[in-house]
């Protein structure tokens, strides 16, 4: 009797421990579960599921007056949206359409400068409230910047939304100042001229400058 309770004891013992040693596959467990799931959706989910929905086309931009009156009205955004249109209102509104994006891609081109600071709001405002030495001229010119023309200030709106969800920026050549054609400054003498485009020259500064 004692040696039948061994030899079961035994082999209880030898099946517990080789149970016990015998490895797990994780991958074969990842396997059944996403089985067990599969098998849980009905026949129109798992259509839904495996059916390639095409990607939606990329808008194409076109910088005519037209085009851009066409779109619909952007009634508000972030403030990096608020702060791109209000520049391009008391700076560009009077430009071409064309000459709207330029002046946008330099904005822009500065956010992504580290020769400048890191967002839109910063980069308009850089210098603000320092007699002749802000950035941009509406900013510190004593004037208040009141929106008088609706239409253009929509417009405006439109333009700085579609440049801050990544239009292309393929007019200035990668400027990161401008001035009109109006003025003369001393630094435009340095700087190498990427384009005019309306009253305005656009510019790059020197490749030394430019370095990281």
């Amino acid at each position: 009797m004692r040696i039948l309770t061994k030899t079961i004891f035994a082999i209880t013992l030898m099946a517990g421990t080789a149970f016990a040693d015998t490895p797990v596959n994780p991958v074969e467990q990842a396997i059944e579960r996403e089985r067990a799931a599969v098998a849980a959706l009905s026949g129109q989910k798992l259509k839904d599921l495996f059916q390639r929905k095409k990607a939606p086309e990329a808008v194409q931009i076109e910088r005519s007056r037209a085009w851009i009156d066409s779109q619909p009205v952007v009634a508000s955004g972030d403030a990096q949206w608020e702060c791109l249109t209000q520049a391009l209102y008391f700076e560009a509104r009077g430009e071409s359409v064309r000459g709207q994006f330029a002046v946008a891609e330099v904005i822009l081109n500065r956010v992504d400068s580290s020769l400048f600071p890191n967002t839109a709001c910063k980069v308009i405002n850089q210098g603000t409230g320092r007699k002749f030495a802000c950035q941009f001229t509406f900013t510190c010119d004593g004037h208040p910047e009141v929106i008088r023309e609706k239409a253009a200030h929509h417009r405006m709106g439109k333009i700085a939304k579609l440049m801050l969800e990544g239009a292309p920026r393929d007019l200035t050549d990668g400027a990161t100042y401008y001035h009109t054609k109006a003025v003369n400054p001393r630094w435009a003498r340095k700087f190498a001229r990427t384009t005019t485009i309306g009253v305005h020259h656009f510019y790059r500064p020197p490749t030394r400058l430019s370095q990281n």
